[in-house]
């Protein structure tokens, strides 16, 4: 039964038919899909035929049915998420757990690996090839071949509930953010904030059949509120629930709170890396990692932190003595921090988000995107409607090269709604493969992002820290649509050091703040016409403005991540947390701030002792973009260079030598610095 409703999921071209996925079929289509894989699998290591088409390509051929069966399953409970489709999701969660350790801890399968790897066959395989069977190997290292049978159980059962775990952490930040609103009837009291903002939360308002407007914990809608809202009272009961989300204190508090989660998960986590022989987490987490050692990683941080905190010290003290000689506030508290730097950027530039917004039209940003991978990389993007979507708000793209060559296809889905995971990201839908046959799948990607939607008829407009954000979300995706490796395993953002992974994504960011890139991405929502030069130098003028503190902020979460997955023992999370912030930050947040209960980066979202990479991938991102402020930024040579150097490349190599072959050297710390506007 289950096999015949799985192929009513996917159309002729191997795309999913997200109509047609029922939340009842899910469990049973998943567990055929699991055991025919199994089946698979023991067929191939009875044969005991070692060669790379009977090995890797036969397994590969069950895996990718399985991929193509849960990716949009796993999607639509990111982006639609109900009680039922999360139910049926999860009950999904510990087969496919129990299928990844079954798979890890096969002795025979290893065995057939082993051989493979020591055959003169090997040593005829293309570089791709050879680094997918290389990493398996260490991958069936990392998943307990070794361990005896007691601790092989132990693992799987240790992945299991981290597996479940996660799933909780997020379902639970999702429903805490959901069950907070704030209705207001009286207009006097949103003074200040921006028309674009009461309008959407107007509209909102009348979507619950209610009057006046409605603010929710959405970032949409609750950044304009921390951002520009007079009402200091307000400010603070929405930094309030913001900030103890998930937590015993949040929102419905108790009731969605991940203290507990966090505590089990970071004992697993500990428990799993002894099984594993490392001292802690954080070094199993390293040896799959660009970084060499949990020292490095460490080192590296705090260099940046010093190098950062005078500047960082400077960029508080004058909002706060802003603050206090302009408006006679003293004593700032957070929920005053985001309000009063606005109104210092306002004073020293002129310039603010809203006075930006209408330049950034989803109608000018999105053609505006493809007009630079354009001029980078050669691309032509051109929109479907013949493909089935998950929502209405949803688009699809097809992206050819410059010789007009197929190389793969996206969604796009922008926009925040009831039921949709916070953030923004990039997923796989479909990866680049050579099939069994011969023929290629081509790659496919999910783009969700968390923007305010068309209010009344009005065109989507963005601040443009949306648009870096799509611009952010648009790098990885074509780290996955370009790549031209077709072995899955290392294709695409696969088999890519997480801590070099957001390489591409950082790099394209740099154009949302190039002149000539901000001629075609801006034009007035009503008028056409560009970004003034006068708000352009104001804007660029402004880049760097608190870049510091941020800097600092960044560090202070990737600090907390990494030295809290260092430890041994059980901690006190909150108070190991505030220790971090002794050390580092220059803004110490109020005692009731749980940042850590919606922290879904590292307890939910793959990032654990990780979260670094964002900072480390930065300094590539940065030094590789000199490259372009050397040569011109539209430079189609060192466009072609970075497209056939890195983003073609996938994890077929390692991203060290992909970023030499590209730059000729090593990276160094300075372009990031010089970028940041930090005089260290």
């Amino acid at each position: 039964m289950s096999s015949s409703i799985a192929d009513t999921w996917i159309d002729h071209v191997g795309l999913p038919i997200f109509s047609a996925i029922q939340p009842q079929d899910i469990e049973a289509v998943i567990s055929q899909a699991i055991a025919t894989c199994k089946a698979t699998i023991e067929q191939v290591v009875a044969a005991q035929d070692t060669s790379y088409h009977a090995v890797v390509m036969h397994i590969d051929e069950v895996d990718t049915r399985l991929n193509d069966l849960w990716s949009p399953v796993s999607h639509m409970n990111s982006v639609l998420s109900n009680d039922t489709w999360r139910a049926a999701h999860d009950a999904c969660l510990p087969m496919l757990s129990e299928y990844g350790t079954w798979v890890g801890q096969h002795a025979g399968l290893f065995g057939l690996y082993q051989q493979l790897r020591a055959s003169d066959e090997f040593d005829s395989l293309d570089t791709a090839q050879q680094k997918m069977i290389d990493n398996t190997l260490r991958d069936f290292t990392l998943s307990g071949i070794a361990l005896n049978a007691d601790d092989k159980v132990q693992y799987g059962r240790i992945k299991a509930r981290m597996s479940a775990l996660s799933s909780t952490f997020s379902n639970h930040v999702l429903d805490a953010t959901m069950a907070f609103s704030k209705h207001i009837t009286d207009e006097k009291s949103l003074a200040g904030v921006p028309d674009s903002a009461k309008a959407a939360a107007h509209q909102l308002a009348q979507q619950k059949e209610l009057s006046g407007w409605l603010f929710t914990l959405d970032i949409p809608s609750y950044l304009p509120i921390m951002t520009y809202a007079d009402n200091r009272e307000l400010r603070e009961e929405m930094y309030r629930a913001y900030v103890t989300r998930a937590s015993e204190l949040g929102p419905n508090a108790g009731e969605f709170d991940n203290t507990d989660i966090i505590d089990e998960t970071l004992s697993l986590r500990t428990e799993l890396a002894r099984l594993l022989g490392f001292a802690q987490y954080a070094q199993r987490s390293i040896a799959t990692k660009m970084a060499e050692s949990t020292e490095q990683v460490v080192a590296f941080l705090t260099d940046l932190a010093e190098q950062s905190a005078t500047q960082a010290q400077a960029d508080l003290t004058e909002v706060t003595e802003f603050a206090a000689q302009q408006y006679g506030r003293m004593n700032l508290q957070a929920w005053d921090i985001a309000y009063y730097s606005e109104k210092l950027k306002q004073e020293k530039y002129a310039i603010s988000d809203e006075a930006l917004r209408p330049y950034f039209p989803e109608s000018n940003v999105v053609p505006g995107l493809f007009e630079v991978v354009s001029r980078l990389y050669g691309l032509v993007i051109t929109e479907r409607h013949d493909v089935d979507v998950w929502h209405s708000d949803v688009r699809y793209f097809d992206i050819h090269d410059s010789n007009n060559q197929y190389r793969g296809s996206f969604y796009l889905d922008l926009y925040a709604r009831a039921g949709k995971r916070g953030g923004a990201w990039m997923d796989e839908c479909r990866v680049k493969r050579r099939r069994s046959d011969g023929s290629l799948q081509s790659p496919i990607a999910y783009l969700t992002c968390n923007f305010s939607g068309p209010v009344d008829d009005q065109p989507a407009c963005f601040t443009h820290d949306e648009v870096v954000t799509l611009f952010h979300e648009f790098g990885h995706g074509i780290h996955h649509m370009l790549t031209k490796i077709e072995v899955s395993g290392v294709s695409g953002i696969n088999g890519v050091p997480w801590d070099a992974v957001e390489l591409p994504s950082q790099f394209l960011e740099n154009w949302c703040w190039q002149p000539q890139a901000l001629q075609f991405l801006s034009g007035h929502v009503d008028t056409g016409e560009p970004l003034p030069k006068d708000m352009l130098d104001k804007m660029l003028a402004a880049k760097n403005f608190q870049s510091a503190m941020q800097m600092l902020r960044q560090i202070e979460f990737s600090l907390f991540d990494f030295k809290l997955h260092m430890q041994t023992d059980k901690v006190d999370v909150q108070a190991f947390l505030n220790t971090i912030r002794d050390e580092i930050a220059v803004l110490t947040p109020p005692e009731f701030n749980r940042f850590q209960n919606s922290f879904g980066h590292i307890f939910a979202g793959g990032y654990a002792a990780g979260y670094y990479s964002y900072k480390w991938a930065e300094v590539l991102s940065a030094d590789a973009f000199s490259a372009f402020e050397e040569n011109g930024i539209f430079d189609a040579k060192t466009g072609q260079s970075f497209l056939h150097n890195i983003l073609e490349m996938g994890g077929s190599a390692e991203p060290m030598a992909l970023f030499i072959a590209f730059k000729g050297r090593e990276p160094s710390v300075d372009a990031l610095l010089r970028h940041s506007g930090i005089a260290a």
